[in-house]
């Protein structure tokens, strides 16, 4: 009993060493963020969408973009996914996953690494995971073609907040230069954009509404298959939408 004691007192030390977490992730009966303002984040989210994710991977590939401390990564490798790579810009994170990966002994790769520089990984994976990250960031469609381009194989993950009317409108594939009004519908697509801060987080520039996140996912190349949750989707690689012709020149 004492020895067990003491090999948790030593875990829950290093655990807190490597705080604060966001994620909170059990190993071996010790939780990361036991206290975390959300709850059991993000397990009980994943149990909201884990339905639309194969029980068996059966050794597909997974990249985890903007990973965090690896909760969905380590979910994948229990799914019996092949390949799972990890990747976040925070180095503090990442330090995180890699404690995490060897505790449990889950084969995850880690590498420091930006949505931006993905063409970097030089593969396609066959399934994406891009959940929490879109609002982070300055340049959110240029993210999604990256990821479009550069590593979707087969199938994506996706989750961003969204504000801002849910209903989705009927709208026509073009219109007048003159046309006005169909801005102010509180329904049509909006990306809303925070100056300083929103939730305290100098890093949330961009929330859209419901029918901008999925205008732009469509726009991006991908089909929406499920929306399992309010925010969350399950996303195939499709064809891209390009203009037929060139816009006119406006004098």
């Amino acid at each position: 009993m004492d020895a067990a004691r003491s090999r948790n007192g030593e875990l829950e030390r290093r655990i807190a060493d490597l705080g604060p977490w966001f994620q909170n992730i059990e190993i071996k009966g010790v939780h990361t963020a036991p206290d975390h303002f959300l709850g059991d984040y993000p397990a009980f989210k994943w149990r909201g969408f884990e339905s639309v994710v194969p029980e068996d991977l059966q050794g597909r590939s997974v990249l985890d973009v903007g990973c965090n401390a690896g909760f969905y990564s380590f979910e994948m490798k229990k799914r019996n996914a092949g390949r799972v790579l990890g990747i976040d810009a925070d180095p503090h994170y990442l330090s995180q996953a890699r404690f995490v990966a060897e505790q449990t002994g889950l084969d995850v790769e880690f590498e420091q690494m930006s949505v931006y520089d993905v063409a970097k990984i030089g593969e396609k994976f066959d399934l994406v995971i891009f959940m929490g990250v879109l609002y982070h960031l300055r340049h959110p469609l240029l993210a999604l073609d990256l990821l479009y381009e550069h590593v979707v194989g087969d199938q994506m993950l996706f989750q961003c907040l969204q504000r801002g009317d849910e209903r989705v409108p009927d709208l026509q594939e073009n219109y007048d230069f003159s046309e006005w009004a169909i801005f102010d519908q509180l329904d049509y697509p909006k990306l809303f954009f925070v100056e300083e801060r929103y939730a305290s987080d100098p890093t949330n520039w961009f929330i859209p509404n419901t029918s901008a996140m999925k205008a732009m996912l469509r726009s991006s190349g991908f089909v929406i298959e499920a929306n399992p949750e309010r925010e969350v989707y399950l996303c195939r690689r499709g064809d891209r939408h390009y203009a037929v012709e060139a816009p006119p020149k406006i004098v």
